[in-house]
């Protein structure tokens, strides 16, 4: 007989707390470390840490990290916050301009976010009945096996 294993995310909701960032990334190398996937963490981390830091500094009120695969080889990496506006460095023009300098103290999160995902995106609601408002940002890593359900 043969089962068939349901399949998984996590979401994690974090108080607008400057501790939250680095207990979603602890609870973030436990979801990949118990689902197998341990070796995506340098960029999975790096990922989430952006985001995550991003929604911190940015955002009013409580933010939420969510991890999901979304392909065989993909996992997602998703900060969801109740600020609608879509950040510069994640709209589609965003490296219309030049780059941050080297000695930049901010600015390079979303943008080095960019370059180490294999996609990314943001998601919108917008309308009556949209769940919570706010924005979802998100970043995808590629693992060389199967992501396994």
């Amino acid at each position: 007989m043969a089962t068939v294993s349901p399949p998984w995310s996590y979401t994690l909701q974090l108080p607008h707390d400057p501790r939250s960032p680095g207990i979603a990334r602890v609870a973030l190398r436990a979801i990949l470390s118990a689902r197998g996937l341990a070796e995506l963490m340098p960029t999975a981390g790096l990922l989430a840490s952006e985001l995550l830091t991003n929604a911190h500094l940015h955002a009013p009120g409580p933010y939420a990290l969510r991890v999901l695969p979304v392909e065989p080889d993909r996992l997602r990496v998703a900060v969801w916050d109740p600020d609608p506006i879509v950040p510069s460095g994640f709209r589609q023009d965003a490296f219309a301009g030049p780059p941050p300098r080297d000695d930049a103290e901010h600015g390079r999160g979303l943008h080095l976010v960019r370059a180490c995902a294999d996609a990314w995106g943001v998601s919108v609601p917008r309308g009556p009945g949209a769940p919570r408002g706010g924005k979802l940002l998100w970043a995808e890593c590629r693992h060389s096996g199967r992501v396994r359900d």
